[in-house]
């Protein structure tokens, strides 16, 4: 029965949309993460008459008839909306209001991009993220350095022991893209560039739409949690409606099987 197929392909949809909900809430205190979204389709359908079929010589009907197969997920998508800013009181903590991505140097070379600004300074004294990966371009602080500040468009100053006048050690630059939804998560708050995202437009921080630093501030999830909650029991209602449809499907094919003699 054509039923007992659609029905589960529903249940499919909902258990990953299940999942993808799961993540959402476990991430809801992670620094800079972006909530997903589930997006649907419906598969193929099953034409028995095509709309505007001719039923007489003159006349054509206007609605066919075309029974649906059920559905699948054509998506998930990353949701770059601005998440709250939360103040601290590390000078290293940096949040991004506004487009753009810390540019990060992977172990291997390649390139990756975070909205997490939890930074700290290594045995060198580089400037790294709480992986230890280094931001790029390079910044190192100076070890004698008495107190830091970064302006809103990425100077980094430093004022030194025996020094008043701060002196710029650094500029921090942000990456941009025009479809950030196409970059692949990898985890530990790091995206890679893909075809789909594009290639990263570097710039400074509060030009050419690029978003500003704010220093002693870091970006929280904007996860939320109302809406989540909302789709979790839509989800759910909706897995339990499809299994009642396989349920009363498979009901409909012993009912048929006991009058086969």
């Amino acid at each position: 029965m054509r039923a007992l197929w659609t029905a589960s392909t529903g249940m499919e949809a909902q258990q990953l949309e299940i999942s993808n909900i799961a993540n959402n809430l476990a991430n809801t205190n992670t620094t800079g993460y972006k909530e997903s979204r589930v997006n649907f389709e419906d598969l193929f359908y099953q034409t028995i008459k095509s709309p505007g079929a001719y039923s007489s010589e003159y006349t054509q009907v206007p609605t066919g008839i075309q029974i649906g197969l059920g559905t699948k997920v054509s998506s998930i998508e990353k949701e770059f909306t601005q998440g709250d800013l939360q103040k601290t009181s590390n000078p290293l903590d940096l949040a991004i209001q506004g487009q753009g991505f810390f540019q990060i140097q992977m172990p291997d070379g390649e390139s990756a991009y975070t909205r997490d600004g939890t930074l700290q300074t290594n045995s060198q004294g580089q400037l790294v993220d709480a992986n230890g990966y280094q931001v790029m371009p390079p910044i190192t602080i100076p070890p004698n350095a008495t107190s830091i500040s970064i302006s809103q468009n990425g100077t980094v100053s430093a004022v030194v022991a025996g020094q008043t006048n701060p002196v710029q050690i650094g500029t921090i630059t942000l990456a941009n893209f025009i479809n950030p939804a196409g970059l692949n998560s990898i985890g530990n708050n790091l995206y890679l560039q893909t075809s789909a995202s594009g290639v990263p437009q570097i710039g400074t921080p509060g030009q050419n739409g690029i978003g500003t630093v704010q220093q002693g501030f870091l970006e929280m999830s904007n996860v939320n949690l109302v809406g989540q909650m909302v789709s979790m029991i839509t989800a759910q209602n909706a897995y339990t409606i499809d299994s009642k449809a396989i349920t009363i499907a498979n009901q409909m094919l012993q009912t048929a099987a006991g009058l086969i003699p």
